[in-house]
């Protein structure tokens, strides 16, 4: 069985980030450059981090399988950043953050976490704005918020609708800086393969080059894995079509423990998929829910032009629903509605798979020019990609596979349970629960690399008395040789099937037993489907090329290889998983009007999967204990 210590430092929820901060021992600047970093992965996350340590004085090497940092897909996310830094007066609090975000999250995040995360929040907007991120402003200068799904207040800080982009070029000039100056090594197109550890401990990683295909091993005296989420399992989900779960799959196989893998989530707002051969969906920014409203026609099988169905016949069905919060519903809330009002017969566009955001009243209100002001590059995205101008009809959107808030085990200083393997944003499981609020990935990468991991990867370096080891060692020369092992297997298979046709028969799969909602049966059945197509995909799966050039199809293979043992963990864990919260919706686990129905007494705990050669994964739990915030039914209306 896994060993489970989160580390949580005692005393009052308020203070023990502080607490901790005080209690950690300390690395001199002089043994500093003796302490090697390898940091894999440069979005917000990762180049945070690696210029943060680098700039502490650590000897820092970074890796990024695209060919520059700044591709990494945080530069992706649209709509803005929390922080509780209560601009509007609107009476928002470090408390308020922390409480919504646990809510959102359906009472599943570890408590002290989150309460460090909504802390630190303040700090990361004072960090970009220094580093020059060009933040929206009201007309006096201050920087202006507006709402997100969940919230009551305004705390969303943006960049129109690029403020990933935005942060990233922030911490990449960073990142930039210090690989300048020589304090930071940064290794572009590496992809990981393999995790080494040697004598219980993360001492290294193995390395694909993307260009040549040699095989490179590197040595250091911990890891920092920052490579995001696997949504493209889903194969259809709005992560960049290079997104994958490899690192952490591989990590796993060496021992770190794979926590809540059922819990992933489905944007509400995303563009409908156009036809059977598309190979991903595109975001539209939840911050369109701040003026647009959500509505379907409210007869069935009405298939009148938008503006030709009277406001009468139209179905607000979000304001209807959860008055409170109206269109800014959480995620997963406001995503099973959209497919309720589907399934009912009342969708729109092409296979009626699609609801429409309207932003008529909102331009009507505030005039056009405003709405461009706020949205004008989602709009054009819109346009570009539908035809449709949103100015003039209502876009159409529908749910899609986003993020994963499970990710592997990390304690309260983002260590997992294999020492020297640190895990920070979307590749950890720790703050969002079962459902991560809107504008709250950016924050937690963020809050990860630039103010939680300089403090805590010091006291693991400084209490660290073990000799250096350097790639000659045994594990290095094992893993080489099993990553040429893995390359040359999947090379000689030369079967019929593409690496697209088997990992899109298994996204779609995902999608529908494992996606939106779940049953005992439909789990079953995936967990059947997914084993045989496994089988097949060893047998049958076609690779062209060879291993000693730029061969994408290769690099395709052995992440869809990782899909099947990941795909049949998260069925596993969502038939263990016999409740509803947040974005795990097992359907006979609702409450009477169809919203999740949790189960505190056997299912307030963290799910942390241990890796079994030749056998089946363990199921390991760790408590999740409350102390200032009281359990309840979560309620939006």
């Amino acid at each position: 069985m896994l060993k489970l210590d989160a580390r949580i430092p005692s005393g009052p929820v308020e203070d023990k980030w502080s607490r901790r901060r005080e209690d950690v021992a300390l690395v001199s600047p002089a043994n500093k450059k003796k302490r090697t970093i390898l940091v894999v992965g440069t979005g917000l996350a990762g180049a945070s981090a690696a210029a943060s340590l680098a700039e502490l004085g650590y000897k820092v090497r970074v890796f990024t399988y695209s060919d520059s940092a700044r591709r990494a897909h945080s530069i992706a996310a649209q709509g803005g950043i929390n922080a509780a830094k209560n601009y509007q007066n609107d009476n928002d609090s470090t408390y308020r953050l922390f409480y919504e975000t646990v809510k959102g999250g359906d009472f599943r995040a570890r408590e002290a976490n989150v309460y460090r995360l909504a802390e630190v929040s303040s700090a990361i907007i004072d960090q970009c704005v220094a580093q020059g991120v060009p933040f929206a402003r009201e007309y006096g200068g201050q920087l202006a918020n507006r709402s997100f799904g969940g919230s009551l207040v305004s705390r969303t800080f943006y960049a129109r609708g690029q403020t990933g982009q935005q942060l990233l070029l922030g911490a990449y000039s960073a990142l930039m800086k210090v690989v300048g100056d020589g304090s930071c090594e940064l290794n572009a197109r590496k992809e990981m393969v393999d995790l080494v550890v040697v004598d219980g401990r993360a001492r290294g990683i193995i390395v694909r080059d993307l260009v040549t295909g040699a095989i490179e091993s590197h040595a250091g005296d911990a890891v920092l894995l920052c490579t995001g989420g696997y949504s493209n399992v889903f194969f259809l989900s709005t992560n960049a079509k290079n997104c994958n779960a490899t690192s952490i799959m591989r990590a796993y196989r060496r021992g770190a423990g794979l926590a809540n893998p059922c819990y992933t989530q489905i944007h509400p707002t995303c563009i409908p998929q156009a036809g059977d051969y598309q190979s991903k969906l595109t975001l539209m920014s939840e911050s369109l829910r701040n003026d647009g409203r959500i509505w379907v026609p409210k007869a069935v099988g009405d298939e009148r032009a938008p503006g030709a169905i009277p406001v009468p016949e139209r179905d607000y069905y979000l304001e209807r629903i959860y008055p409170s919060y109206g269109n800014l519903a959480p995620r997963d809330i406001s995503s099973r509605a959209a497919k309720r009002m589907c399934d009912e017969g009342r969708g729109v566009g092409p296979g009626r798979r699609g609801v429409y955001l309207d932003l008529a009243d909102s331009i009507a209100r505030l005039g056009r020019p405003v709405i461009e002001e706020r949205y004008g590059n989602l709009c054009e995205m819109y346009e570009r990609i539908t035809g449709e101008d949103p100015y003039s009809v209502p876009m159409r959107i529908y749910p899609a596979p986003h993020y994963t808030m499970g990710g592997l085990w990390v304690d309260y200083d983002l260590m997992s349970n294999v020492p020297g393997l640190f895990v920070l944003g979307e590749a950890n499981f720790s703050d969002h629960g079962a459902n991560r609020l809107g504008a709250s990935a950016l924050m937690q990468g963020l809050a990860d690399g630039y103010f939680v991991i300089p403090i805590t990867i010091g006291d693991y370096l400084a209490n660290m008395k073990v000799p250096g080891v350097g790639t000659d060692h045994d594990a290095f020369r094992s893993a080489v040789a099993e990553a040429k092992t893995a390359t040359d297997r999947l090379l000689s298979i030369n079967g019929s099937r593409t690496v697209d046709q088997c990992h899109r028969e298994l996204g779609l799969t995902m999608l529908d037993l494992c996606g939106m909602s779940r049953t005992r049966e439909s789990l079953t059945e995936a967990i059947g489907k997914i084993r045989a197509m496994r089988d097949r995909y060893w047998q049958d799966v076609r690779v062209p090329g060879d291993a000693d050039d730029i061969n994408q199809e290769l690099e395709k293979a052995g992440r869809v290889g990782d899909y099947f043992e990941l795909a049949e963990l998260m069925c596993r864990d969502a038939l263990e998983r016999e409740e509803s919260c947040g974005g795990h919706f097992r359907e006979e686990y609702q409450t009477p009007d169809g919203e999740a129905l949790r189960d505190d007494e056997k299912f307030a705990h963290v799910a942390v999967w241990e890796h079994q050669a030749g056998g089946e994964a363990i199921r390991n739990v760790e408590p999740l204990v409350y102390e200032r915030i009281q359990l309840a039914q979560r309620s939006y209306k």
